[in-house]
């Protein structure tokens, strides 16, 4: 039954709406959206505007979307602005702002305070990167305190773990000719590596490829010369976890068997890589540790400026002791995926091949005066 003379209350009023990696910027129109609400106020109705003020996705917090089937999977930008009225570095300077703000005042009992500035920003240059680390050389693969072993691959969960990265290891026969490799059930995205372990020139992992889960596509492992068992490597990233709908118990990792040419590989190894920010690693987590204490020194290698294989990066910059400490953003126009830090702080994910997101918001409260760290 409906009561007719209650005014209406809207929970949830879009003023814009989300965008997820490979899609175009979400846009809703100024004019369209204070039209509407100024429907639900003629009626003496009241709205939750959702949202007012756009947001970041900091760390590991990025949620995301699926549509009819599991499979179809859409994990959230770092960027949460969300075409809102106050945008995500929190300027009001806009034509949803100003139009939702006539609206508003329309029907508001009291007059409305002033219009806010624009957050200052600015610029603080270029900032060189050095490679200080491949991933991979943070494992020992025979011999490890902190690992899990099992016939089939373990969930994230399994190993006590919630966000970041897992690494998957086994091995396959060296047997000649390219093999297909097959995972039914993965969350989210893995990137494949191949390596002989008697390969005595020290060659690094090869990259193969990527899996998704969005397109859950079969790879083809290259013929790998080798006089013993070839090493797979498959490091899985969890890209957010689904906040609606009947998928919602989302599991990460690899949640199925692994095929290699129909046939079902066995005994894996599983090495947490959870990236808390690096002032709150567990003391377990000896991969960040290692990481961190590399800040300063120098990777030299051939492979250097050719591998696609993960490694740690860092830089810094500078702000003058007699300078007022302003938001600002990262530009990642080149880079390929990947997580950023600032003065330890998980800024998010960055990943401009896939767009449309290419900058990371970095608020003020982040930086010091003085020498900045950058860590990814």
């Amino acid at each position: 039954m409906v009561n007719t003379k209650s005014s209406c209350h809207i929970s949830e009023f879009y003023t814009g709406w989300l965008t997820h990696w490979g899609e175009k910027i979400a846009k809703t129109d100024a004019d369209f959206t204070a039209a509407s609400l100024e429907k639900i106020l003629q009626k003496n109705g009241s709205a939750v505007l959702y949202m007012a003020h756009g947001g970041t996705n900091f760390g590991f917090y990025s949620g995301a979307n699926t549509g009819s089937a599991e499979a179809d999977y859409q994990p959230d930008l770092t960027s949460y602005d969300y075409d809102a009225p106050i945008r995500e570095d929190g300027d009001v300077d806009n034509s949803k702002y100003n139009a939702i703000r006539k609206v508003i005042a329309r029907y508001s009992s009291v007059p409305l305070p002033s219009v806010p500035s624009n957050i200052q920003k600015t610029a603080y240059g270029p900032i060189h990167l050095q490679r200080k680390t491949f991933l991979f050389d943070e494992f020992n693969f025979t011999s490890s305190t902190n690992v899990f072993e099992s016939e089939q691959p373990m969930s994230m969960e399994s190993v006590g773990q919630l966000f970041g990265f897992l690494l998957y290891v086994t091995q396959y026969k060296a047997n000649g000719g390219i093999k297909t490799l097959l995972i039914p059930k993965l969350h989210d995205r893995a990137q494949v590596f191949i390596s002989c372990p008697s390969d005595v020139t020290g060659a690094r992992p090869s990259y193969v490829g990527a899996i998704e889960r969005w397109s859950n596509n079969k790879l083809n492992l290259p013929n790998l010369k080798c006089h013993s068992n070839i090493n797979l490597l498959i490091l899985v990233e969890n890209m957010g976890r689904v906040n609606y709908g009947p998928y919602i118990f989302d599991g990460k990792g690899i949640l199925s068997s692994v095929y290699l040419d129909g046939e079902i590989l066995h005994r894996w190894k599983m090495f947490p890589i959870p990236l808390h920010n690096l002032n709150e690693v567990p003391t377990h987590n000896g991969i960040m540790q290692v990481a961190y204490s590399a800040r300063g020194k120098r990777l030299t290698s051939k492979y250097e400026n050719t591998s696609r294989e993960p490694a740690f990066y860092s830089g810094h910059f500078s702000i003058d002791k007699s300078s007022e400490v302003k938001d600002t953003y990262i530009s990642f126009n080149n880079w390929g995926k990947g997580i950023a830090f600032v003065n330890d702080f998980d800024i998010g994910r960055y990943w401009p091949l896939r767009g449309p997101q290419c900058n990371l918001y970095v608020p003020a409260p982040v930086l010091k005066q003085g020498n900045n760290y950058l860590f990814w």
